[in-house]
């Protein structure tokens, strides 16, 4: 198989793209669900009794839906960054290395923006900020965790690359 690497990098941001089209559809089509679940975290009405950090919670019903629309256009970003980078790395797997690097931008943009969704929005901000943690019900932590994982990752397969191959007479 002629580069393998390559095939892999395209293959894991087109499904990363996937994940984000099915998560930004989802969102889309279940607006509610979804919603509560920013309109709890953002209140902080979940969390632990007498919790001394309920000065930072936000109860504005409009704050909460240009949050939660927020995110949903993050996310149709990031699955628009995914598809189309894993496309177009998918068309440049025999290209030039010059031509290649050029489209991993694609993934890079990407992997940082789901970087930024789910650790830096769902992880720093919700868990940490909002108390996110203390809610048995609202809690999105691990599942945030997880991907963020994942996309970093991602990130460091997509920025490997593949060895120079071997010469013939060296064999």
């Amino acid at each position: 198989m002629k580069h393998p690497l390559r095939l892999l990098q395209a293959l894991t941001l087109f499904l990363a793209g996937t994940f984000g089209l099915f998560v930004f559809a989802g969102n889309l089509m279940d607006y509610d669900s979804n919603f509560q679940f920013v309109r709890h975290v953002l209140s902080m009405d979940t969390t632990f009794e007498g919790n001394a950090l309920m000065w930072r919670a936000i109860e504005s019903p409009v704050i909460h839906h240009i949050a939660y629309i927020g995110i949903i256009i993050a996310e149709g970003l990031f699955a628009a960054l995914g598809v189309i980078g894993g496309v177009k790395l998918f068309r440049l797997r025999d290209a030039s290395v010059a031509a290649y690097d050029k489209a991993r931008i694609w993934g890079y943009a990407a992997y940082g923006l789901g970087f930024l969704i789910w650790f830096v929005g769902f992880i720093i901000v919700g868990s940490e900020w909002f108390a996110m943690w203390q809610s048995s019900i609202w809690n999105g932590k691990d599942t945030a965790m997880g991907i963020s994982t994942l996309w970093a990752g991602f990130a460091v397969l997509l920025a490997m690359n593949e060895p120079a191959p071997v010469a013939e007479s060296s064999k």
